[in-house]
């Protein structure tokens, strides 16, 4: 007598990929646009993933010894905050609109940005500084987050990140 095999057959969508690359290219400077990235890297880096991140333009902010620990949320024509332009730009609005930004992360306990960063590099993560942005805002490697490996240029980092998933944020 011949049994039949009732086990339900389960789809193979193949051996998970070990060679995954994330490329992410930090544009922005502001606290609420900081996070974005830093998040997307940190879980990543979480599932065994390559991480490239290039501050560029208003994102250098983020890695400037200078300004990285102090990066400023304003609402000021943000829709995402449901305030009217007219409040949103008052006097005092975007020290309020940080404040309680900072104060939500840190409830949240989510690392503030230079930390973050050094999570990140921690866990293995590559931070790259913008030759061209580096050079408008008359910065060195010094200037710069300790994890920032070097100063690239766009096409160094296209070269480094070949065949990556790439997110401009």
């Amino acid at each position: 007598m011949t049994t039949t095999d009732t086990t339900p057959t389960m789809p193979d969508f193949g051996a998970p990929a070990t060679d995954r690359t994330l490329a992410i290219i930090c544009s922005k400077g502001s606290l609420d646009m900081a996070y974005p990235g830093l998040v997307l890297a940190n879980a990543a880096l979480g599932e065994g993933v390559t991480v490239h991140l290039f501050f560029t333009f208003w994102g250098f902010d983020m890695i400037n010894k200078r300004t990285m620990a102090d990066l400023k949320f304003t609402p000021v024509g943000n829709p995402a905050t449901h305030l009217p332009t007219a409040i949103s730009g008052m006097p005092g609005m975007t020290a309020m609109a940080t404040h309680q930004m900072r104060k939500t992360i840190a409830e949240l306990d989510i690392p503030e940005v230079p930390e973050f960063l050094q999570q990140i590099v921690d866990s293995g993560g590559h931070l790259w500084a913008c030759r061209m942005s580096a050079d408008m805002q008359h910065l060195s490697v010094d200037d710069l987050f300790d994890g920032v490996e070097d100063i690239i240029s766009a096409s160094d980092f296209i070269e480094k990140t070949d065949g990556a998933q790439l997110l401009f944020i």
